[in-house]
């Protein structure tokens, strides 16, 4: 009896002991081996330079304006109804602010308060308004709000250089698994995304976007071939589908980096999406063993070393960090790992979500944002609203053009959610104009990955009457625009 209740103290002591505080125990343990961080100092840097082009190119094109300025009305994500923009000067101040935290970001100087910083005023502006939504934005939130917890300033930075932070060649294994981890789930469900009908069996929408650089030199009449849209649609989603396994393999990693490489680079060079292929080009390099940017250091001082002196080469500075064990696991351990148990559950879920409706997420929208359903989709659509007085018997055509800048109305002409706040903005107009009862109805047909236009709405709905709220829409109708 006294053997086994010894027995059971030691499990206890060492985590091993059974049941779900065991397992978190052990699960806590794994993720605090070290392992050198230069490659995670080296995606902060990326992270950080990237974010500060981003910021630039704002300034540069006019976007701050054009997006958060000029826009009398914005449309809101559920549950956030409460951000705003600020008048133009506190715009254009939020932007210089978050140009500042990249800097800081970049160079590692306080570190930890410039993530911080820049998650909430990246943040805070991607929630101002739906139409600017985009994937990588979403996956900038997400990789900073990560990188807040992340001890990424112990290498190469000026808080490790001023001794804000103990320097430190080495950080938490946890840290590179949840950055690959964050990249892999962008790959995995953008290309368990393209496993539909019309990108495999239809090459939409490629066909499409492909024949538009007919134009090219020497390349052009190639992209119109209906062969090359097919070629392309099926290698991209082998590409997604298959290149995270390719990276986690030490065999195939050069290889499937070269890919990543070439297939971002086309991208980039084919479709307007920003600054995307190049945050996967540099985010990818965390697939790499943790220490590469240090092997290459090294490697380029003995290099510079020989030339001076004449020499055949030096040992290699450092080696493999120590691997500590400390038998006691905190309570800060544990909250840490059940805190990225459920943030990797969320990042599962959403994209997921879809499923428990009956709609086709690809026409309706219902679960299509925060799900990496990347590059599915070509729509074109038309919205005009028809507003009925009951009182007075009066009508109204009412355009969306009234209300909205035309890029408001380019994107929200085929987004069911947006579609109803505009219609809430008509009636909270003619509210204001001294009709606070009116019905508004829609006339709303959108052309989807090259099929002739179909209805998408219930012209019969009072779409005023409709609450907004996330979920499935009875009123969108299927595709084809029969009930």
């Amino acid at each position: 009896m006294a053997a086994t209740t010894i027995l059971e103290e030691r499990q206890r002591a060492s985590g091993t002991s059974g049941g779900a505080i065991g397992l978190v125990d052990r699960v806590a343990r794994a993720g605090a081996r070290p392992v050198d961080g230069s490659s995670a100092a080296v995606l902060r840097l990326a992270f950080g330079l990237l974010a500060l082009f981003g910021v630039a190119r704002f300034f540069a094109y006019g976007w701050i304006d054009e997006f958060y300025v000029e826009p009398a009305r914005h449309f809101q994500y559920w549950g956030f109804g409460w951000v705003e923009p600020w008048p133009a000067w506190g715009m254009y101040l939020h932007f210089a602010l978050m140009g500042a935290a990249a800097v800081a970001v970049t160079v590692g100087y306080r570190y930890r308060l410039a993530i911080a910083s820049y998650f909430v005023l990246f943040s805070y502006v991607e929630l101002i308004d739906q139409t600017t939504y985009l994937n990588h934005y979403y996956w900038v939130s997400l990789a900073a709000l990560l990188m807040v917890f992340m001890p990424l300033d112990r290498v190469w930075s000026l808080d490790a250089r001023a001794g804000r932070v103990a320097r430190s060649s080495t950080v938490p294994v946890w840290v590179i698994w949840a950055l690959r981890a964050q990249l892999g789930v962008v790959y995995v469900f953008a290309g368990l995304a393209k496993l539909n009908p019309d990108w495999l069996f239809e090459a939409q929408p490629l066909s499409i976007w492909l024949a538009n650089h007919d134009d090219l030199p020497l390349v052009g009449p190639l992209l119109a071939v209906t062969a090359t849209a097919y070629l392309f649609s099926w290698a991209g989603a082998l590409f997604d589908c298959t290149i995270v396994g390719w990276l986690l393999w030490r065999r195939s990693r050069p290889f499937a980096y070269l890919a990543v490489i070439t297939f971002h680079t086309l991208t980039w060079l084919l479709f307007p999406i920003g600054v995307f292929p190049w945050l996967m080009i540099a985010g990818t390099l965390i697939f790499f063993s943790p220490d590469w940017p240090r092997r290459v250091v090294g490697r380029l001082r003995r290099e510079s070393l020989d030339r001076a002196r004449g020499g055949h080469g030096l040992a290699a500075e450092g080696g493999a960090p120590r691997r500590g064990r400390d038998a006691s696991v905190g309570w800060v351990a544990r909250a840490g790992v059940v805190a990225l148990v459920v943030f990797a559950a969320v990042q599962v879920v959403l994209p997921l979500r879809h499923y428990a409706y009956a709609s086709n997420v690809r026409w309706s929208e219902d679960g299509y944002r925060f799900a990496w359903r990347v590059m599915l989709s070509e729509k074109a659509g038309f919205v005009e609203f028809r507003v009925l007085d009951p009182a007075s018997g009066e009508r109204w055509l009412v355009s969306p053009e009234e209300h909205y800048t035309p890029l408001q109305v380019r994107v929200m002409s085929s987004q069911p959610d947006m579609i109803l706040q505009a219609a809430h903005a008509v009636r909270d107009d003619f509210a204001e104009r001294g009709y606070p009862d009116v019905e508004v109805r829609s006339d709303v047909f959108v052309a989807f990955n090259g099929r002739a236009p179909a209805r998408l709405i219930d012209a019969e709905v009072d779409l005023a009457a409709v609450a907004y709220r996330p979920g499935p829409k009875a009123w969108v109708l299927p595709p084809g625009g029969s009930p």
